[in-house]
């Protein structure tokens, strides 16, 4: 069970506001979260915050998880004072009208309402029609754009209002589950080592810039050069209706985090994962990468340098890059187990070269 301080950082870091680019606040309150534990940490360039444990070994261990959200940008302020903006990764559009935004300016937070045509007005062959983001606004109460830009400026980052909530006994509910609940793994993963013997330094990353390309992956792999990469990234819940099975698999919230198996994941560092599984008494989910290769940071941090052994841990997660992404405790309390157990079991100079292992 995961201890009332780690239920207080998880809120935390919920309520943070950070579309790709724009992750300060919540870098911020990762960082000084893993300071208590992590034997260095530092933020690069980038924005990744990067927290080391037993640092002196040469033998790596990587954990990232993205801790940028989808949002918006503020490209326009027209005469009226309404914000006209641009998508920052990959939007649902057909749940972004009437949703409540945060405009995040130098000077805080802005309330904001994305607005639209009332239905009354539209013409029917366009009712059920999902708008393009150019067609609607943010409406900040303001009466002209004079007024607007005393308080927001052209290029200001726009997220989904924090919403962060409990819901029954073990699920969660917050816009940018995708993928801070990825980034809360690796933090408790680390909290959990820091109290364990381990043979392996371990480099946990909370990675910027996901949605928009792996991009913080990429550098930070480059700079850690990592022996074994773990990628802690949401996946698709598919128990509920109209999701086709044959294609995404069964996946199921509260039965435990999806082992994936693609050509992103290291076959030596699979069976690792699923003996420990096994040993442990974890519960786990099997399924086939959504694709062939790629979508998460265990595809970049896999081509780093000379190569690298990944493994992609998921979190099953219903409503993706929605307003209201759910996930569920248990998954989550199951996937720091089996990490912590995963790393504690490894060596240096252990190889992980498929065939010859």
């Amino acid at each position: 069970m995961l201890s009332e301080k780690s239920l207080i950082f998880l809120e935390q870091l919920m309520k943070c506001s950070g579309p790709s680019g724009f992750e300060i606040e919540t870098a911020a309150v990762f960082r000084k979260y893993i300071s208590q534990y992590a034997g260095k940490v530092h933020t690069d360039v980038t924005g990744n915050t990067i927290g080391i444990l037993n640092g002196k070994s040469d033998f790596k261990v990587m954990l990232a998880g993205h801790y940028d959200e989808i949002g918006f940008q503020v490209v326009y302020i027209s005469d009226e004072g309404l914000l006209y903006l641009r998508n920052v990764g990959g939007i649902d559009k057909v749940t972004v009208p009437g949703t409540e935004v945060e405009i995040l300016t130098e000077k805080g937070r802005v309330h904001g309402i994305i607005g639209k045509k009332p239905i009354h007005l539209v013409e029917d062959k366009d009712r059920n029609l999902a708008l393009e983001i150019k067609s609607i606004w943010a409406d900040i109460g303001v009466e002209n754009k004079k007024e607007a830009e005393k308080i927001v400026r052209i290029g200001d980052p726009v997220a989904v209002k924090s919403n962060f909530c409990r819901m029954g006994k073990n699920r969660i509910m917050s816009k940018g589950m995708d993928d801070k609940i990825g980034a809360f793994v690796v933090a408790e993963t680390l909290r959990e080592l820091s109290t364990r013997k381990i043979n392996v330094a371990v480099y946990g990353v909370g990675t910027v810039q996901e949605e928009l390309g792996l991009r913080g992956a990429t550098t930070s792999a480059f700079g850690i050069a990592p022996n074994v990469g773990f990628a802690v990234d949401v996946g698709f819940a598919t128990d509920t209706p109209d999701i086709e099975k044959k294609t995404l698999g069964s996946i199921f919230l509260g039965k435990g985090p999806i082992l994936s198996r693609s050509a992103d994941d290291n076959p030596v560092v699979a069976r690792i994962l699923r003996a420990t599984a096994k040993k442990q008494n974890i519960k786990y989910q099997e399924k086939a990468g959504f694709r062939a290769s790629g979508g998460t940071d265990t595809a970049v941090i896999q081509l780093t340098r000379g190569g690298v052994a990944t493994s992609l841990i998921g979190i099953p997660n219903r409503y993706m890059h929605t307003p209201v992404e759910m996930c569920d405790l248990r998954d989550v309390e199951a996937a720091i187990r089996l990490l912590t157990e995963t790393i504690a079991t490894l060596k240096p100079g252990q190889t992980f070269i498929p065939g010859i292992d």
